[in-house]
């Protein structure tokens, strides 16, 4: 017959390896998610090979975007009256800058050092919350001090650059 010790130090370990899977999959998915939302924008910035590519003069602004004509640098690549971009703090009226147009339409996505690091921003404040779910439900703090270190580090890097 089991004792009541053992019993319980079984669903002790039971409930302590739920614990860890539950956070381990909080973990990742909010990891997950800060990729994802970072390479809807991220894979034009980076992978500009066949790509349309050229410079936008913002002459408008408004709540969200910002707009202006596009000059091609890109050989097919042809001259348009207007272009959009997302209005952020990286983009200001009057001032030109590299982009890399969306297929099929007008909406452009900031190109080059600052465009690529500016597009991973969401994945730095996915590593800042993963950091903390790994650190207080996984009890992992080394791995936790990794994770904040590197979203701080892309972050900073972002704010330098933009």
């Amino acid at each position: 017959m089991p004792s009541a010790v053992s019993s319980s130090g079984g669903a002790l370990a039971v409930l302590r390896f739920g614990r860890f899977a539950a956070m381990g999959v909080v973990a990742a998915l909010i990891l997950i998610a800060g990729v994802w939302a970072s390479w809807g924008t991220a894979q034009h910035a980076m992978l500009t090979k066949g790509r349309e590519r050229g410079t936008v003069e913002v002459t408008w602004c408004g709540g969200r975007t910002c707009a202006g004509p596009y000059a091609p640098l890109s050989r097919g690549s042809q001259p348009r009256a207007k272009v959009v971009l997302e209005n952020s703090v990286a983009v200001e009226e009057g001032r030109t800058y590299a982009v890399v147009l969306k297929p099929g339409g007008e909406q452009a996505v900031r190109s080059g050092p600052a465009g690529i690091v500016y597009a991973w921003v969401p994945l730095g404040g996915a590593l800042l919350l993963a950091s903390v779910v790994v650190a207080g439900g996984l009890l992992r703090t080394r791995a936790a001090w990794v994770l904040a270190l590197s979203g701080t580090a892309l972050l900073t890097t972002a704010f330098l650059v933009v």
